[in-house]
């Protein structure tokens, strides 16, 4: 049996180890945990090890430690906990006590085998709305900085208050708390740091299918129409290749039309937009609360600021101004492999100009000219109206190229 164990334990402490688990507790040599977990055994005798700040120096002496150790680890540890990092970096048993999850549940009298679970303990909140929106029930792990009052204000600044909360605190402890709150409730109360909330859907969410009405969203005015159009916006999104967890780049990203779709898409991923006109990046932090999206979006001019974005796996360019070749060679330097980039065209110098500079750079182009037409009332009739050609390039690095 391996010398190390790692158990599980509940806020109610040893009340919750199984004997032979506490037997173990004592027997060991070292005994590593928070200083909460460590509190519970004031009699232990062996040498005692605070887990705080990083997890590299307890990786770097389990590996070295030749004494018998336990680590105390809150509920199960492999559930959003220190298990799934130390988990084969060291030779671990790994006991698990229920899950905060589990016992949340059990005071909700909910089913939980269909929930979304989600964690915002020592995590940034971006992006959690698009992750969680229209799903019937969420479970989220909070800390002191994510409380739920921060929850339930971002919940509400993207108008998601079809979702009433269940708050658990203190699971399993002498100060257990368990209760209900409407979002604009959550917002007041009181929290103990150790909680977990569990978002019930109550009434309907807005739904938006892929390829969003243009006058569902917010332009410019009187000069409407800065937008990629419906139509050219779903090829120019298939042509991406977006997977959930995809990162995305959109430069020029104007209304945000593109960007907000593939953030809905890329739900679990990120999208990371630039717009140089300082109007239009508040024309699209409109667009993004309406429609539920939460991405990173910086006021500057391409290429400048790129180099703040991680590698993407995909790229769209709508709009370049006169630095096409600028912006295509950071591109093709940093896509990920197997990426895509799709420009949009209007201009047949601009298509020239980028296939060229992506066929230089190593990449295989694929053009579609997309001439759309809408149909329109006349009296009893109809006619169609069409709209500007687009030409959309897509592009993939070449086998063995490198830019």
């Amino acid at each position: 049996m391996s010398k190390i164990k790692m158990i599980g334990i509940g806020d109610n402490g040893k009340d919750s180890l199984f004997p032979l688990y506490e037997q173990w507790i004592y027997e060991s040599e070292v005994l590593i945990g928070g200083e909460r977990q460590l509190s519970f055994f004031p009699d232990y005798q062996g040498e005692k090890v605070i887990l705080k700040g990083g997890l590299q120096p307890i990786v770097e002496r389990l590996q070295h430690e030749t004494r018998s150790t336990v680590i105390l680890a809150s509920g199960d540890p492999l559930f959003y906990g220190i298990g799934s990092y130390l988990a084969g970096k060291a030779d671990i048993e790994i006991y698990p006590y229920l899950s905060s999850l589990q016992l949340a549940f059990a005071k909700m009298k909910e089913s939980w085998q269909d929930a979304y679970f989600v964690s915002i303990h020592g995590r940034s909140m971006q992006g959690l709305a698009q992750r969680i929106d229209g799903k019937k029930k969420i479970a989220v792990l909070t800390d002191a900085e994510n409380s739920p009052n921060k929850l339930a204000e971002y919940l509400l600044s993207f108008g998601m208050n079809e979702y009433e909360a269940f708050v658990a605190e203190n699971l399993g402890g002498a100060e257990e708390r368990c209760r209900w709150f409407s979002l604009e409730e959550m917002v007041k109360a009181e929290f103990s740091p150790l909680n977990i909330v569990i978002l019930k859907k109550v009434s309907k969410s807005p739904v938006w299918p892929i390829g969003i009405e243009d006058d569902e969203f917010v332009q410019r005015k009187p000069e409407k129409g800065l937008i990629t159009k419906k139509e050219i916006r779903v090829l120019s999104l298939s042509a991406l290749h977006l997977k959930e967890d995809s990162v995305v780049w959109d430069i020029g990203t104007c209304t945000g039309s593109v960007a907000i779709e593939a953030a809905r898409m890329a739900r679990e991923g990120k999208v990371y937009a630039i717009e140089k006109n300082e109007h239009d990046i508040e024309i699209c932090r409109k667009n993004m609360r309406k429609f539920r999206t939460d991405f990173t979006l910086v006021h500057g001019k391409a290429p400048e600021r790129l180099d703040e974005f991680p590698d993407p796996d995909a790229v769209f360019i709508g709009g370049t101004s006169s630095e096409l070749e600028s912006i295509v060679q950071v591109c093709c330097a940093r896509l990920k492999k197997n990426g895509r980039i799709v420009i949009n065209a209007i201009t047949i110098e601009t298509l020239s100009k980028a296939v060229e500079i992506l066929e230089k750079n190593g990449f295989r182009t694929h053009i579609v000219l997309a001439q759309i037409s809408r149909s329109k009332p006349i009296l009893q009739l109809t006619r169609f109206a069409a709209l500007n050609p687009i030409y959309i390039i897509s592009a993939e690095r070449k086998e063995n190229a490198e830019c």
